[in-house]
């Protein structure tokens, strides 16, 4: 499931296309990593990221009330998008960086596990919020961040990526909102 995205056009995402960078072996040798670090650099790419975001929550037509975004590239999309909207931002962080009483939710990784944490009041319960992050790879990140959002009786709405990795399948664990990435490799 993903948001209507007519109004998004390849035309629009060649640029940021462009603007990401391959670099192979890293973080370890058979990884190609997508950087997005051009892109960020760019004031017209960056700006047309966020305005592709927009386009996508307007033409969905969502009534929100937050931007929830993921440590760290998350933050860096959603707090822009939240502005240029005008609604509040909400970070999603690693364990141990927030102040005060928090909610978190553990999750599987490849190697191990982590866990994600939100302050225990950032949501009221009924709020619509978006999640927002750079990579949508396993998917697993995202689907503790909606389980946090949930946690605190507030709902998805729907998620939007920068870029999916499709060969992951992350978007399957995220089967119960509309997702939508602007990029897929």
């Amino acid at each position: 499931m993903s948001f209507p995205t007519a109004a998004i056009t390849p035309a629009d995402l060649a640029p940021l296309a462009a603007a990401v960078r391959d670099v192979p072996d890293f973080p370890k040798p058979g990884i190609l990593f997508k950087d997005i670090m051009p892109l960020l650099a760019d004031a017209a790419t960056f700006r047309l990221s966020i305005d592709l975001f927009e386009r996508a929550i307007l033409s969905a037509g969502l009534r929100l009330d937050k931007i929830v975004g993921i440590d760290a590239r998350g933050f860096i999309f959603g707090a822009a998008l939240a502005y240029k909207m005008g609604l509040g931002f909400i970070p999603v962080r690693k364990a141990g960086k927030l102040p005060g009483r928090t909610e978190s939710v553990a999750y599987t990784l490849e190697y191990g596990e982590s866990t994600v944490e939100m302050l225990s009041d950032a949501l009221r319960p009924g709020e619509r919020v978006v999640l927002v992050d750079d990579l949508l790879a396993t998917g697993g990140t995202a689907a503790a961040a909606m389980k946090l959002i949930e946690k605190l009786g507030a709902e998805t709405a729907g998620a939007l990526f920068l870029i999916e990795l499709e060969f992951l399948k992350g978007r399957e664990k995220l089967a119960l909102v509309p997702v939508t990435t602007l990029l897929r490799y």
